[in-house]
């Protein structure tokens, strides 16, 4: 066996040599004086070699402790070498991989998968947690890092923000996890730590009186003429909001009477076709000379080469005097839901015009191909009711001329708004 006193002695030759100390360990010698580690051993009948580090810095006892882990590792079925190999792949990855870094990588995979709207704000919700997390290792990441932020965001009231951030985090770790750069999701021992989301059904008014009310108001809105078309168009059309506001004239057909998005704005990732009653096409025509220059159908007061801001309907209704828990963009879907199944249209047509997903594929495409005719009775028919509300007897509270100041900060001067009178109901 080897010494301290033999290594001492060792000279180099004109070609490398290994001199043996026991159990396979043993100290090559180069010509020009380095002198290193092995271990000499044999996995699946194959005569392997592993360094175990440089002479003198890595002594003979040392040396000796490697070369037993090594064995260990043998004696358990592992090959101590392709571990090694295994175990430098994992640290380059480590130090190379931060968490802001696999966020963005897979976001930019999403890109094709998610509807525009839902990739940017999947871009927002990783805003609250990159600058904490951005430059760190994903590997270093602990769930009381993570908690730490979502409590923050809680703390100010975002609950549902705070829950759809934990899962945002989870699936970033999960896609470390099945890229070899992570080897577990933190965020799932996260489990019930996070205050629950009370969900809420969206504000919208769906008693007959109260949309003829809301029809009548959204009439006497005096602000920007995109704006109160965009008011006036949304319940013909209840679309989800950002469809709405994104609405470009290259997607309108206004003499067959069809709105078609693509299938990257919708929410299903799925083509969408929207049946135009002749009072929706008699509104876009009547806006066609104003915005028809541009894009955009609403929009932006800005720049027209932007939609019209996601708060521009609701901070229009609340104009109106319909506060967030009354009415909202969004009710004007769940107000037609409502009434259009009262009324005895058939689900199935209503949720297809709604492009709610059909989680039966063969279901999807029977309604797809089916529905299109009856679909476009319904909406002919659902715009000719609510003109019919909107004649009928007003029962409104006029309030006193004054200001209103409306998306781009100008001022209309002398406009009126309409609050629905508080019904008693005996």
């Amino acid at each position: 066996m080897l010494t301290v006193v033999k290594l001492a002695a060792l000279k180099p030759r004109s070609t490398i040599f290994r001199v043996a100390d026991a159990a396979g360990l043993c100290i090559e010698v180069r010509p020009d004086g380095g002198r290193s580690w092995r271990y000499r051993y044999r996995f699946a009948g194959i005569a392997r070699m592993l360094s175990l580090g440089t002479y003198p810095q890595i002594s003979l006892a040392e040396a000796r402790r490697r070369r037993d882990a090594a064995r260990t590792r043998l004696q358990t079925g592992q090959d101590p070498s392709s571990e090694r190999r295994a175990e430098k792949v994992r640290a380059q990855l480590s130090a190379e991989n931060t968490f802001g870094g696999i966020a963005e990588e897979w976001l930019e995979q999403q890109r094709g998968k998610l509807a525009d709207v839902t990739y940017r704000k999947s871009e927002w919700l990783f805003s609250f947690v990159t600058p904490a997390l951005g430059a760190r290792r994903i590997t270093d990441i602990t769930a009381p890092e993570i908690l730490s932020i979502l409590r923050g965001i809680e703390h100010r009231g975002r609950r549902e923000t705070a829950h759809r951030v934990k899962q945002r985090v989870g699936q970033v770790f999960r896609f470390a996890i099945a890229t070899g750069r992570a080897e577990r999701d933190p965020s799932s021992d996260l489990r019930g730590a996070l205050s629950p989301v009370v969900t809420t059904s969206r504000a919208a008014v769906t008693d007959p009186s109260d949309v003829a009310d809301l029809m009548r108001a959204i009439d006497a809105y005096q602000g920007q003429p995109a704006t109160k078309a965009a008011l006036r168009v949304a319940p013909l059309v209840f679309a989800r909001p950002g469809n709405l506001r994104a609405m470009e004239w290259s997607e309108l057909d206004l003499d067959a009477a069809e709105w078609r998005i693509p299938a990257h704005k919708m929410k299903v990732r799925e083509a969408h076709v929207v049946p135009l009653a002749k009072q929706a096409v008699s509104m876009l025509r009547e806006l066609h000379p104003l915005t028809g220059y541009g894009r955009y159908v609403f929009p932006s007061l800005r720049t027209g080469n932007r939609p019209m801001s996601d708060n521009t309907i609701n901070a229009a209704l609340r104009r109106l005097g319909y506060d967030k828990e009354t009415m909202t963009g969004h009710g004007f879907r769940a107000l037609a839901c409502t009434r259009l199944n009262e009324m005895g249209w058939a689900p199935d047509v209503i949720e297809r015009q709604l492009a709610h997903a059909e989680r039966n594929k063969v279901r999807a495409a029977y309604n797809r191909a089916s529905y299109m005719g009856e679909r476009r009775k319904m909406m002919q028919a659902w715009a000719d009711y609510l003109d019919t509300l909107r004649a009928s007897h007003s029962n409104v509270v006029k309030l006193a001329s004054r200001s209103i100041r409306d998306d781009g900060g100008k001022v209309a001067s002398g406009a009126s708004s309409t609050m629905p009178r508080k019904r008693v109901r005996g």
